[in-house]
């Protein structure tokens, strides 16, 4: 920052204090974005038979690299008892919510659950697999394969890898 022009670091300066004022959450999916809903809820060309759960705003921007034409749901985080992070401080009960309002004809089929393969990740998405069960929400619920190395999270990884764990998802 030090070499560049006094009105660039001005117009940086001015785009970070206007960046939490010029972005709101998602009413539907609780991405960032610029407009609620955002671009991706909006678009009516996605595919709204599938929604995938993820942790972070940052997995979304991974995963639309890969090409996946569905929706999203962001979670908020994982299950972290250490850190005092329980199913009600997540977004879990608004994705239970969205799911159960899904009409059965032209509705959500199936959810894919992308959480980080953590210890933390596999639990969060073992508890959604749970509640959908005692639910009994009549939909197919599926985990993105084991390509991405376990501790690692979904932001970080390539493209390449996102796909083939998107392609080798199981269901639970």
């Amino acid at each position: 920052m030090l070499s560049k022009g006094e009105q660039d670091v001005e117009s940086f300066s001015l785009a970070i204090k206007n960046l939490k004022k010029n972005l709101v959450v998602c009413e539907k999916c609780f991405n960032i974005s610029e407009t609620s809903p955002c671009n991706i809820c909006s678009d009516l060309k996605r595919d709204t038979s599938k929604i995938i759960a993820v942790e972070e705003p940052l997995d979304v921007i991974a995963l639309e690299k890969t090409g996946f034409d569905g929706l999203y749901h962001v979670l908020g985080g994982v299950i972290s008892p250490i850190d005092g992070i329980g199913p009600e401080n997540l977004r879990i009960k608004e994705l239970l919510a969205k799911l159960k309002k899904s009409p059965p004809a032209g509705g959500v089929t199936e959810l894919i659950l992308a959480t980080d393969p953590s210890l933390e990740g596999e639990a969060t998405s073992m508890y959604i697999a749970k509640q959908i069960q005692k639910e009994n929400l009549p939909l197919k619920v599926t985990r993105i394969a084991r390509g991405l190395p376990v501790g690692s999270d979904l932001e970080y990884a390539d493209e390449i890898t996102l796909t083939r764990a998107l392609e080798g998802r199981k269901e639970y």
